[in-house]
């Protein structure tokens, strides 16, 4: 697959050849959406936590006698039936978290890719570079580009100064390949890179690797 190469100036400058088996997939959605289930529940803390009968203070005593009174049996003021009783069956402290081997979670990712490459939102540039960080430089390279406002953008490194450029869009998000997941791919409208990050991505993802 061959994909244009952009510069600064949103001008076509070269053009670049994309691995078939990493951008060029038949996209395999349920094990996109396993992939991004997954990486939801593992967001998830799981600090939850409610007191049953045992934990509650109190209600040692029984309340009355168990007959005469015509009222109901009752043994303790803390059974869930009562106000400020424990609660049955509540929620716990617990792990959401999931497990996917690896050939599915690159399977995932390949198909993600292919998802972008397919749908033509994905721009690659010949270099990704900012003198200083400056939001209104960022905003005016994506308006050059055309890419509209939703972009996730990968580097092959930390950099400070894009970074700093796109922390104040709101809908723009910097990565590095090895924080590449199925949900920002899917969750942003373009996918934003330059040709070094691409080549490392494409070694990383290729089925010989």
């Amino acid at each position: 697959m061959r994909v244009p190469v952009r510069n600064m100036a949103g001008e076509t400058v070269d053009e670049v050849d994309l691995r078939d088996d990493v951008f060029g997939i038949e996209p395999n959605t349920a094990v996109m959406h396993q992939a991004v289930v997954r990486q939801q529940a593992n967001a998830r803390v799981g600090t939850h936590s409610t007191k049953t009968r045992s934990d509650v203070a109190g209600g040692g005593a029984k309340p009355w006698r168990q007959k005469g009174t015509g009222r109901a049996r009752q043994g303790s003021i803390r059974s869930p039936q009562w106000t400020g009783g424990g609660v049955a069956h509540g929620p716990l402290p617990r792990s959401y978290a999931q497990r996917m081997n690896r050939k599915m979670r690159r399977l995932a990712l390949r198909s993600a890719l292919s998802v972008k490459a397919g749908a033509n939102q994905l721009v690659v540039m010949d270099a990704l570079r900012m003198e200083q960080p400056r939001t209104k430089e960022m905003t005016a390279l994506l308006d050059r580009l055309s890419v509209g406002e939703s972009v996730l953008i990968i580097l092959a490194e930390r950099d400070a100064n894009v970074e700093r450029s796109a922390r104040n869009l709101a809908k723009v998000k910097t990565i590095v390949p090895s924080s590449l997941s199925v949900r920002d791919l899917l969750t942003y409208d373009y996918l934003l890179a330059d040709r070094a990050t691409m080549a490392m991505v494409q070694d990383w993802l290729g089925e010989a690797s």
